[in-house]
């Protein structure tokens, strides 16, 4: 492949989602001082951006299947729910994040049963004073995007684990392999992830998915878009969106016809009403738009698929970044404005 700029190591580290997702379920089956299973009433996931991701994919593959509800919160405070029946992951790949810091320190006076997940950080320190069991991320990924099979494999395990999840280490070997099949075809030159890179060129993604595994999916390359490519990209919920964005594209079209592309995000488990809105959609905004590209999973199982899409999606946004010669792994304005919040 031609040369390109990538300080950080970010197409390696995509490359190795499949051994990534692999080692981090190992690792969480040894965790020890987990609750009983019968004395949780509800789950909660704490995190944000590349961390916090972990907690929708959780809620969209585990969630139909467990017999309490899962909440994901993302910013400052904790549901008020929360107490000694609430099994609550703390997610940090910093362990710095002072969002889920916060939230932490309030879950447990809270009473919570917490577990924390990080690299390292103030959330590894703290998990002792917590009484709370912590899962070291393995060193070596880039950034916390980077990530994903890190923070969202250890939840699922840990619930199977408790018993509240049952099946969840078949599904992770069903994603692993499907990840390696396509992480083989995404090295080779003039792959499909490259090809759509070159479609989307300058135009503006937004990124459709169906309720569930899609809208996991277009959140995750919505935000790969941003951060890699550093550029505007926005996604939506089928069928939520048929409920009013459609309505958005009845204007503008000079302008929306120069913007935007869309990206229709399919997968094998979808509702046959999402089925038919997907097709009524893109027949109501084809002429209104730049293009129109569908991506359809493959995989055994909705996490496969899920995985399937979510690492197709990590290099379109690292093609697109690499034809327009940005560096994808350095964010300096997240990083900028992190260090104001912390000046007092």
């Amino acid at each position: 492949m031609s040369e390109r700029l990538d300080t950080l190591g970010m197409f390696d580290a995509a490359a190795g989602l499949p051994e990534q997702l692999r080692d981090a379920a190992a690792a969480a089956a040894a965790v020890v001082d987990l609750p009983a299973h019968d004395e949780i009433e509800n789950v909660v996931v704490l995190g944000m951006g590349g961390s916090g991701i972990a907690g929708d994919i959780l809620t969209v593959i585990a969630g139909p299947f467990m017999p309490v509800p899962i909440v994901v919160h993302k910013g400052y405070g904790i549901p008020n729910f929360i107490d000694e029946h609430t099994l609550v992951f703390a997610i940090s790949f910093s362990g710095d994040t002072e969002e889920t810091l916060e939230g932490a320190a309030e879950v447990a006076l809270a009473g919570g049963r917490l577990v924390c997940i990080s690299n390292g950080g103030e959330l590894m320190e703290m998990a002792p004073e917590w009484n709370a069991p912590h899962l070291k991320i393995a060193d070596g990924i880039p950034m916390p995007r980077a990530g994903i099979g890190a923070v969202s494999a250890p939840t699922m395990v840990i619930l199977e684990t408790m018993g509240l999840f049952r099946g969840a280490s078949a599904w992770i070997d069903a994603a692993v392999a499907q990840l390696q099949k396509r992480r083989d075809e995404l090295v080779a030159d003039g792959n499909q992830a490259q090809q759509l890179a070159r479609r989307i060129g300058r135009t503006i993604p937004l990124v459709y998915g169906g309720a569930g595994i899609g809208a996991a999916a277009a959140l995750r390359w919505k935000a790969q878009f941003n951060e890699n490519c550093k550029i505007p990209s926005f996604h939506n919920v089928i069928p939520e969106l048929c409920h009013n964005e459609v309505c958005g594209f009845g204007q503008y079209g000079d302008a929306t016809r120069q913007l935007f592309h869309l990206v229709n995000l399919r997968h094998e488990f979808e509702h046959p009403q999402i089925m038919r809105r997907f097709d009524l959609v893109t027949e109501a905004v084809d002429e209104v738009v730049a293009g129109v590209d569908t991506i359809t999973a493959e995989g055994d199982g909705p996490f496969a698929q899920l995985m399937d899409l979510v690492l197709l999606g990590d290099f379109v946004s690292l093609h697109l970044a690499a034809q327009e010669g940005i560096d994808p792994g350095p964010v300096p304005v997240l990083t900028d404005m992190k260090a104001a919040l912390a000046v007092e």
